[in-house]
């Protein structure tokens, strides 16, 4: 029976564990902001390469306005 995959969640959670840990005691500033960074971009790329780079149908996906999702990818670079 094949593996099951863990939730986003898990995969988020390990990441910041290890993160933590490798940080020591050096202290963080703007932790929300990397980490959002961290994950939207490849969300936008993974919808992007799965609406074949149609935007209208990517914002849909996402739930967001085309004019936001066209401002993330100026954003990452992503145009």
């Amino acid at each position: 029976m094949p593996e099951k995959t863990p939730p986003l969640r898990a995969c988020v959670r390990r990441s910041l564990d290890t993160y933590f840990n490798e940080l020591g005691d050096t202290e963080t500033q703007n932790l929300h902001a990397m980490v959002i960074a961290e994950v939207e971009k490849p969300l936008l790329e993974v919808v992007l390469k799965r609406t074949g780079g149609n935007q209208l149908r990517a914002a849909r996906i996402l739930g967001i306005n085309r004019n936001t999702l066209r401002k993330k990818l100026d954003l990452y670079g992503l145009k």
